[in-house]
């Protein structure tokens, strides 16, 4: 009902909308054409590929990559240890592995989605996804969804960044900004619902990517939307470990511990982390007024900031979860 009256009073809302719900179905696309290759084979790498904490992690960093989804990841994450296919410290290594990941998605989107017309790219990956997705073979089908899922995602950004484009000539968002501590606490809340709503961090962070680039968010409180879309992203980790195993739950709650910590170091050591930013900035040759590209570098600094914290506790971390949800004793 509220986006209803949204798109009856400003027909720009209904450009943003459509072009997050063409992202989020490009994401869901992705998940269907990645799972025609699961099976055997697949069973086999992770075995090999998570057998140590920095293996772990590096497969957590690729397969985010590929997939641009560490949402997507964690629920998969959860499904392998349910099934006993990897340990609950090599999950926490992938989840680790998983929030570094998705931060490539913010630097494709700040450093070539804005500045290449990548919608002329999503019209051929979308006829040939479509041509793929309709032949027999199951391996075809899957290249077919991965193609048509990428031509969405690459649609869904045009779409925002068209939209916030527009907007600016006719509502001016920077009026509702807010700075100090309370903006920040506001739209870290803000960046977490937003999440929880898409069930996807990184659609939050490319929506939050094309409103910087428009002018229509100020640079602290895209800060403040992206510590928030970091946390916010757990809730499906926690919704997929619903109907999973003991083991799940517990890589559930290493999420929501890892996330939240990394939330809480980041808010709390703010001022340093932008000057951080801004030295690596100048030093990446990142001009002092590119916002968005200097918020793919706060996303990734804080990130490895958040591993860097919590990597010496992986196993007490383990640990001490087993001991809160322990395995319940059947009697026989």
């Amino acid at each position: 009902a509220i986006l209803s009256y949204g798109f009856w009073i400003n027909p720009n809302l209904t450009q943003i909308t459509a072009g997050v719900a063409i992202f989020l179905f490009g994401m869901l696309s992705l998940e269907e054409g990645f799972k025609a290759f699961t099976g055997g084979v697949l069973d086999k790498v992770l075995k090999t590929a998570t057998n140590g904490i920095w293996k772990s992690m590096s497969f957590g960093v690729v397969t985010t990559t590929l997939m641009q989804s560490s949402s997507l990841v964690s629920v998969i994450t959860i499904s392998f240890l349910s099934a006993g296919l990897i340990t609950l410290v090599s999950g926490i290594g992938i989840i680790f592995g998983a929030n570094l990941g998705t931060t490539t998605g913010a630097w494709l989107v700040a450093g070539l989605g804005l500045k290449v017309n990548i919608s002329a790219y999503a019209m051929p990956l979308l006829v040939f996804g479509v041509i793929l997705v309709l032949q027999n073979s199951k391996e075809l089908k899957g290249i077919g969804y991965i193609l048509a899922g990428l031509g969405f995602l690459f649609l869904g950004i045009h779409y925002m960044k068209e939209g916030f484009e527009s907007f600016r000539e006719h509502i001016d968002l920077t009026s509702f900004a807010l700075s100090g501590l309370k903006g920040l606490l506001i739209y870290t809340l803000i960046g977490v619902a937003a999440t929880v709503i898409m069930q996807s961090s990184h659609a939050t962070l490319v929506l939050i990517i094309t409103a910087l680039a428009s002018q229509q968010i100020t640079y602290e409180n895209a800060l403040a939307l992206a510590i928030g879309s970091n946390v916010g992203t757990t809730v499906t980790a926690i919704i997929g470990s619903i109907s999973a195993n003991i083991n799940g739950k517990r890589l559930a709650i290493a999420h929501l511990v890892f996330n939240v910590v990394t939330g809480l170091v980041a808010i709390s050591l703010i001022a340093q982390l932008v000057l951080a930013v801004d030295w690596l900035s100048i030093k990446l040759g990142i001009a002092n007024d590119n916002y968005t590209l200097k918020l793919a570098v706060f996303h990734t600094l804080f990130n490895l900031l958040g591993i860097a914290l919590m990597l010496p506790f992986i196993n007490k971390l383990g640990t001490l979860i087993t001991k809160i949800l322990p395995e319940k004793e059947h009697e026989i």
